[in-house]
């Protein structure tokens, strides 16, 4: 399937930013971003087709009242590539992050069978799997107060995610080397044509990304102060 960006992107090119992304050199998007925001775009174009079916007293029956948090006040006038990319442009979070952001989406969604990915809590629940994930993944990140003004909100309101979205998930945050793999394979089938295209064992756990990201950064640099285009979640 094409993916929504000019850029023709291929399973191979990918996989290839997805292993040999540069920490030294961080100022070109990574392409996971697009492929990550067009499977969400459909994940979003399909739940809405599901609610517009649905009865309303069936589609808020299955809600759990703890994942209504993730709701905006208003739905954000953003679409999911340009808050993916703002996310990247002031946080530099490397492609992992968002692979291990993917897998913790899949896996709150499975946890919470009556919660939908919507236009109401998408860019909440982005913001806030992102920054749970570089915790996880990298070993220099921003404080909860930066995460929130890159995404929108008050730092208290991300507090209030964060660990809500910790419970939920029963603090099952551990991805290890299949799990990762498997995740990358599907965002490689999303960029092919025709499938059957073979992917190369050449596979690397979060674990070991981590470790490998273990380059001291310049911490004035790490905490410098960016000029935010305002946007309210």
């Amino acid at each position: 399937m094409a993916v929504s960006n000019s850029l023709t992107i291929s399973p191979r090119k990918l996989r290839s930013d997805l292993y040999s992304y540069s920490n030294q050199d961080n100022t070109k998007t990574p392409l996971v971003i697009s492929v990550l925001s067009s499977l969400i775009d459909r994940t979003l174009t399909r739940n809405q087709r599901i609610s517009r079916r649905a009865s309303p007293a069936s589609s808020t029956s299955g809600r759990s009242g703890k994942t209504q948090i993730f709701d905006c006040r208003e739905i954000p006038d953003m679409t999911i590539q340009s808050y993916l990319e703002r996310i990247f442009r002031y946080t530099k979070a490397g492609p992992s992050v968002y692979v291990v952001a993917y897998v913790y989406i899949d896996r709150f969604c499975q946890l919470n069978p009556g919660f939908r990915i919507s236009l109401a809590n998408v860019h909440r629940l982005l913001i806030t799997t992102i920054m749970i994930a570089s915790k996880y993944v990298e070993d220099l990140n921003y404080r909860n107060s930066y995460f929130a003004k890159v995404g929108g909100l008050e730092t208290e309101d991300l507090n209030k995610l964060e660990l809500e979205f910790l419970f939920l998930m029963g603090f099952k945050l551990h991805v290890n080397v299949s799990v990762f793999e498997s995740y990358c394979c599907h965002l490689e089938r999303e960029v092919s044509f025709g499938g059957g295209y073979q992917i190369e064992k050449a596979l690397r756990c979060a674990e070991e990304i981590k470790s490998r990201q273990m380059i001291v950064q310049d911490p004035k640099h790490h905490h410098h102060h960016h000029q935010f285009a305002r946007v309210l979640l």
